[in-house]
């Protein structure tokens, strides 16, 4: 499947064929709207030069790349902390995956599995673990068995809860709503 998380040809082109840009870009997805974090993969491409390679990233003077990060239009709205946080995963996929994403996911045996791998990941708590596991089975076709328990309710077909269920500019609209209804029911308790 094409990914249109960010309603952006070229930063959605990248998504696809990146497993490294896709994990980035989840990692970023906090405190911004959805689009702007996933387009930040994009964004440090463009600045490097070429696309995200984890051994770069890890490898990269820390101050230099918060600095690349917060660059105009800047890639989050924290974009010191994100950059560490974007090298911390960066140097554990080096250290546990030789650099490569996609290992994570290409050998799982099952869904919980396949969340202990992302929970493990630096940036990801159980929540972002779960909504990228479901947007692995749901965009993606990783599909261990008990992806979708495993995935909680993100996992659920055409919940339109997350980042996961977002295939066009509509479901991004029915997940931007749902996220607005979620917030004002915490408001109301």
């Amino acid at each position: 499947m094409r990914i249109q998380l960010t309603q952006r040809a070229d930063a959605d082109e990248l998504l696809g064929r990146s497993p490294l840009a896709l994990l980035v870009g989840m990692l970023l997805d906090q405190q911004v709207p959805m689009e702007w974090a996933f387009t930040g993969p994009q964004t440090i491409s463009e600045r490097l030069g070429h696309d995200l390679t984890a051994e770069e990233i890890a490898s990269y003077d820390p101050e230099a790349f918060a600095a690349l990060l917060a660059q105009k239009p800047a890639v989050h709205r924290y974009p010191k902390s994100m950059a560490a946080r974007v090298q911390q995963l960066a140097a554990y996929l080096v250290a546990r995956y030789d650099g490569k994403a996609e290992l994570i996911w290409a050998d799982a045996a099952d869904g919980q599995e396949l969340l202990k791998r992302l929970l493990a990941l630096p940036g990801y708590g159980k929540q972002k673990a779960q909504i990228f596991l479901a947007l692995l089975g749901k965009q993606l076709g990783v599909r261990p068995p008990g992806w979708r328990e495993a995935a909680g309710a993100y996992g659920e077909e055409e919940s339109y809860r997350s980042v996961a269920d977002v295939v066009d500019a509509d479901s991004l609209a029915r997940v931007r709503a749902y996220k607005q209804a979620a917030k004002q029911a915490a408001k109301a308790e």
